[in-house]
């Protein structure tokens, strides 16, 4: 975080000789020491050193020669209700949810976005303040957090209970900005957008959603909502999903913030998010109108790089793509430069809002 910092005046006896010689002295001894010269540099740079100036080259906080940042902490008292204002075109907001660790899956979906010309709706909900502050820092107002924040340091283990905190806040967020009068599309930011998403949210639908089955469905498959599987729930993706404001999609994220209460993280029963939103669809199947996106437009990561022949069939057609089926960030990087969708290293300078991370 960064600290205020002040400059001092710099006053001009700091550079002039503290003991003035009489124009009369011939000596060398009495000499002026010029500052120019190899003594006049060794006392100019202590004199740095003493001031602070080479601080900052030492990773250290910035001295008086340095150029003062405006203070972050400004951001501490920004609200969802200001920053969903601020991001908002066209009635809608595009939301993610990342703690520190998933910065550069952050950065590589937002140059995928960015492509699409649909980069200025999106709102970072930040998880610590480490990603506030250094979102916010590139890019003014498209961060927020919503306190209290969660344990950064374990919120990014898969199964963890770190990671059902953090991911038992999203239903939250979302219910908040769609009762802001809001459409709300929420992804995870190990996604690539292929195309603009927008055209293929048809209809008046309160909830669109994506299976996260890996079996192959027909083309023409239906848009209700799959049948149960062996748990006896269904198995739909809660990593990207699309609201409109209405009774019907608020109703499902209450239920879906009731289904997690219900059953909370425990050692025994690592939950996560995904099991309750599906049984929120299902209780809920009769009061709104849900609408299951297209499986070749939005595939999961277990059909799309495990399924050549189907990957060949449907080229083209592919919208957003999952990186699931896979945990660590290490895995997830190479798979997606296997497949050419790694687009921070050559791109992030000139495509991404956040720049270089």
């Amino acid at each position: 975080m960064s600290h205020i910092l002040h400059q001092r005046p710099l006053h001009n006896t700091l550079f002039s000789s503290p003991y003035p010689t009489s124009p009369r002295s011939s000596s060398p001894s009495q000499r002026p020491i010029s500052i120019l010269s190899r003594t006049g540099l060794v006392v100019l740079l202590s004199l740095m050193v003493a001031l602070g100036v080479l601080l900052p080259w030492m990773g250290m906080p910035q001295g008086i020669f340095s150029v003062t940042r405006p203070s972050m902490t400004k951001w501490r008292a920004y609200t969802l209700p200001q920053a969903a204002s601020f991001v908002a075109k066209n009635g809608t907001v595009i939301v993610c949810a990342v703690s520190e660790p998933y910065l550069p899956f952050l950065n590589n979906w937002l140059i995928s976005i960015s492509r699409q010309k649909h980069q200025d709706k999106v709102l970072v909900i930040a998880e610590d303040y480490a990603t506030l502050y250094k979102v916010n820092q590139r890019w003014p107002g498209h961060a927020v957090l919503v306190p209290p924040a969660p344990d950064s340091q374990t919120a990014h283990k898969f199964g963890s209970q770190g990671f059902f905190n953090f991911t038992s806040r999203r239903p939250r967020h979302l219910l908040h900005i769609l009762e802001l009068g809001y459409n709300v599309m929420y992804n995870d930011v190990d996604m690539v957008w292929l195309q603009d998403p927008f055209p293929y949210l048809q209809g008046k639908h309160d909830v669109y959603f994506t299976d996260d089955m890996a079996a192959v469905k027909p083309l023409n498959h239906s848009h209700e909502l799959p049948p149960p599987g062996k748990k006896g729930r269904t198995y739909i993706c809660s990593c990207m999903i699309f609201l409109r404001p209405t009774d019907g999609a608020k109703l499902i994220l209450k239920k879906w913030i009731d289904e997690m209460q219900a059953q909370p993280w425990s050692r025994a029963k690592k939950a996560n998010d995904q099991p309750a939103f599906n049984w929120a669809l299902m209780k809920t199947a009769g009061q709104v109108d849900l609408y299951l996106l297209p499986q070749a437009a939005f595939p999961t990561g277990g059909l799309y790089f495990k399924n050549k022949t189907w990957v060949q069939e449907t080229q083209g057609m592919h919208v957003i793509i999952h990186n699931n089926y896979i945990t660590g960030f290490e895995k997830k990087i190479k798979r997606f430069q296997e497949f050419g969708l790694w687009l921070v290293d050559k791109h992030a300078q000139e495509e991404s809002p956040l720049g270089r991370l």
